[in-house]
């Protein structure tokens, strides 16, 4: 009996960690593994890419988990540099075209297909926007090409376009090479992930490091100079010199050739699939990582999320079943952390705008600790946010923002999210402690306790 055929579609997190898993399962005689992957590089950290830009970590081979020599050990027949152009499902093949060879096109056969297109940053329909000098930064490719504008600048203006995680983490990247950097952003503050209160200590914390901070500034075009090459971005109130403008506003799914070929995309634009990771509708297709929309654990909603975690879980789970066993993705709580310099910033869950979309009625609290004992040395401020349902307590949301340690305190009410937990229940949660770490009471719990009296106090 022939071997059954394998086409990945990008090589990337989830891409090749599908492979993989599928190779564990299946020998090269029963499954032949063909993976295409259009950049330079496979199996990568895209999260590492602001600390390679501002020179905290090496790059980019310390970013890459498994080259493709490695994969190519594991009999996976791993091309690079080759674009997927077209997939014809009805006859169970994809167009390729070879990036360095002219262009050249062919067809390779399958009987399973595996999506893991990634996503792209998002560019606005401006004037100038793709002129020489502006970057999005999503790929090691995209992170090599803004360093090497950044090394051929002869200035050290920089603007950022959005000041969402990526944006604010580039921001960080560029005042650490030596940049001036201004920060043009449409929200009422940054960080569009948390509430806008909570965002407000961001910005107050980005001006403290010299990072301007334009707030409700909407950009209308990157200006150029005679050459081509940006030389400003211009907003409804004014111009903004720039000898590199970095896009972070964000991305979104990367699903031209899927919608192409017909087959169901969400509201953000992103493949829908089963528990399984299978394309809807679809019994060989398979979809994970930054092109799939996930289902909401909090909210009962499908989501666009892109994070490594997911986009390797999801590659697992892909693997698995791909390779003949059994496994199942059931959902997100939307937790994410990142950083400014020292200050760090996490998010789980629902802010208000979320739960107000879905239509909970729900009580907010907002408290002040510290990330340790108080009288320990160099205990800093923290700020724990938390939303929990009127009449049941069910939390559904945290965001806290604060100093060392601050970030990974998420996890507590990540899993409680999870779990399904209610403020009143996580105030007994036995957490660690000892005053180089915490509070005796840690300040997730003091918001618990916080929260739960919210609750009673709003009744029904």
């Amino acid at each position: 009996m022939a071997a059954e055929r394998l086409v990945v579609v990008g090589g990337d997190a989830t891409g090749m960690a599908a492979a993989s898993q599928a190779r564990r399962l299946r020998k090269p005689d029963e499954l032949e593994i063909t993976a295409f992957e259009r950049g330079h590089f496979t199996s990568y950290s895209a999260c590492g890419i602001p600390y390679w830009v501002g020179g905290e970590v090496d790059g980019p081979d310390a970013l890459i988990a498994r080259g493709p020599e490695e994969h190519r050990a594991r009999d996976i027949d791993l091309r690079m540099r080759t674009e997927v152009t077209e997939l014809d499902l009805d006859r169970g093949r994809v167009r390729t075209r070879a990036l360095d060879d002219g262009g050249r096109e062919s067809w390779t056969g399958f009987d399973k297909l595996v999506l893991a297109t990634g996503a792209r940053p998002r560019r606005p329909d401006l004037p100038g926007i793709d002129a020489p000098g502006v970057h999005g930064v999503q790929t090691l490719d995209d992170g090599q090409a803004l360093l090497d504008t950044l090394a051929a600048s002869p200035g050290r203006r920089a603007v950022v376009v959005g000041a969402g995680y990526i944006g604010v983490e580039m921001a960080e990247a560029l005042i650490r090479r030596g940049y001036q950097v201004t920060v043009l952003d449409r929200g009422e503050q940054p960080m569009s992930t948390l509430d806008p209160d909570m965002g407000a200590l961001v910005h107050d914390a980005m001006c403290r490091m010299g990072i301007e901070t334009v707030r409700g500034a909407s950009v209308t075009a990157v200006l150029t100079d005679a050459g081509g090459r940006a030389r400003a971005v211009a907003t409804e109130d004014g111009e903004y010199p720039a000898d590199v403008v970095v896009l972070g506003m964000g991305v979104r799914p990367q699903t031209d050739l899927a919608e192409a070929a017909g087959l169901p995309l969400g509201e953000s634009g992103g493949l829908l699939t089963d528990l399984a990771m299978r394309v809807r509708g679809r019994e060989n297709i398979w979809a994970g990582g930054d092109c799939v929309e996930v289902w909401d654990l909090v909210s009962g909603r499908h989501r666009h999320i892109a994070l490594g975690t997911h986009a390797n879980k999801h590659g697992q789970i892909i693997g698995a079943n791909v390779g003949g066993g059994y496994a199942t993705f059931p959902g997100v709580v939307g937790t994410a952390v990142s950083k400014v310099c020292d200050l760090e910033i996490a998010r789980t869950g629902l802010l208000e705008r979320h739960a107000l979309a879905v239509g909970l009625r729900f009580v907010t609290v907002t408290i002040e600790s510290t990330n340790h004992a108080g009288y320990y040395p160099d205990a800093r401020p923290m700020h724990v946010k938390m939303l929990a349902e009127r009449r049941t307590g069910r939390l559904l949301g945290t965001q806290i923002v604060g100093r060392s340690g601050a970030g990974k305190r998420v996890d507590i009410a990540a899993v409680a999210l999870t779990a399904g937990m209610t403020v009143e229940q996580m105030t007994a949660l036995d957490l660690g402690y000892a005053p180089p770490f915490s509070p005796v009471w840690d300040p997730v719990l003091v918001a618990a306790r916080k929260a739960t009296a919210a609750v009673r106090a709003a009744g029904a």
